[in-house]
């Protein structure tokens, strides 16, 4: 195999064996902690424009196949792993980790030291680098977009998708890079759904007659897409809402609240999450580099639906009069636990009362 090099912004360089597709990228540095779902983790939206380190040292086991994609391509601009698996074995397996990177066009570095990789991002932060054959291009690439909003730009829909059956509850998802298991949650919850640009503004989603309107997950800053906070806060204040990782992000800023690039994010499917009403802690999903500052959150407005038992950042938010709210972990997991998919029971119930679902089950 060829060798490869991953060169940090600040002059470190990690040597491996090159990987699938051969071509350079550059991109913001991450890691995930989860031990399975790298193909899910890969075509998540989330990761455009991110370089993703999976921490598990043997990535590639059970292969790819044709059933685990969060969306119709890779997102991620490359990969970097420990050691991949070459003889894959399961019976859904379409083939090898190198196939599916070769097959997609996404390059990446093996015999990675991960564990090191890893104690270097948690010191200096999420940081820049970018993957290379040259060991001594210590140039970045220009930019992978022109301005940030690019980011969610390049992986939302063009225009209107429509799915589900007439006669059922209808839900506009509006797509900042919507996970394909977040739309199967709805669909199986009994829903009909219209997947809409992220530019769609009220007056659309009224011609739309949507029961409620779901704000998904994607990359980025929420602070890029600040345009959109009035037509969110029309939005949200009409229909029964929703909002997920991003789309939870973007509730809360178009409420007045404010946000924060964390050290190095929560990305990894083990986060525990404490349900406030309850008290009941559940394992969830995440993906995300920034995060709501608790002190921003107008009490009068809002109140703490659930914490991180870890770094006790706000994990959702529940609207004390309208049927709002907004959780920053993914409850639809994939990959991860579904201990938190009640939230999209919770959520289908309030399209069809219109009053203000508490969560307040036992879960």
């Amino acid at each position: 195999m060829k060798n490869g090099y991953l060169i940090l912004e600040t002059g470190e360089i990690f040597t491996g064996e090159w990987l699938g597709s051969e071509i350079e990228t550059s991109g913001e540095l991450v890691f995930n902690t989860s031990m399975t779902g790298y193909q899910e983790m890969m075509t998540d939206p989330s990761y455009k424009g991110q370089i993703l380190a999976f921490t598990y040292p043997m990535i590639g086991n059970y292969g790819w196949n044709n059933v685990d994609d969060e969306s119709s391509s890779p997102a991620v601009e490359a990969v970097l792993l420990n050691e991949a698996c070459g003889s894959p074995n399961h019976y859904q397996s379409e083939g090898s980790m190198e196939d599916y990177l070769c097959k997609n066009g996404i390059p990446g570095l093996a015999g990675i030291d991960t564990r090191a990789l890893v104690k270097k991002i948690r010191q200096l932060k999420t940081l820049r680098a970018k993957i290379t054959m040259n060991p001594d291009a210590t140039v970045f690439n220009v930019p992978l977009v022109t301005s940030k909003e690019s980011l969610v730009r390049s992986v939302s829909v063009k225009g209107y998708q429509y799915y589900g059956d007439k006669n059922d509850p209808h839900v506009v998802l509006m797509d900042y890079g919507y996970k394909s298991s977040i739309l199967n949650a709805l669909l199986e919850e009994g829903c009909r759904v219209t997947v809409a640009p992220y530019t769609t503004t009220f007056e659309e989603v009224e011609r739309l007659s949507p029961d409620g309107v779901l704000f998904s997950n994607g990359p980025g800053d929420p602070l890029d897409l600040k345009t959109y906070f009035p037509e969110i806060l029309k939005i949200s204040k009409e229909y029964s809402s929703l909002g997920i990782c991003l789309g939870h992000q973007l509730i809360a800023l178009a409420y007045g609240g404010n946000s924060e690039k964390m050290l190095f994010g929560h990305r990894g499917s083990n986060h525990p999450v404490k349900h406030l009403p309850t008290g009941k802690v559940s394992m969830s999903s995440q993906n995300h580099g920034y995060v709501v500052t608790s002190e921003s959150i107008d009490t009068s407005l809002f109140e703490p639906l659930f914490i991180n038992v870890n770094d006790k950042s706000i994990e959702g938010i529940q609207h004390r009069t309208l049927p709002v709210k907004g959780v920053q972990f993914h409850p639809e997991a994939h990959p991860g636990p579904s201990d938190t998919h009640f939230i999209f029971k919770d959520f289908v119930r309030s399209l069809t009362t219109g009053g203000r679902m508490l969560c307040q089950q036992t879960i």
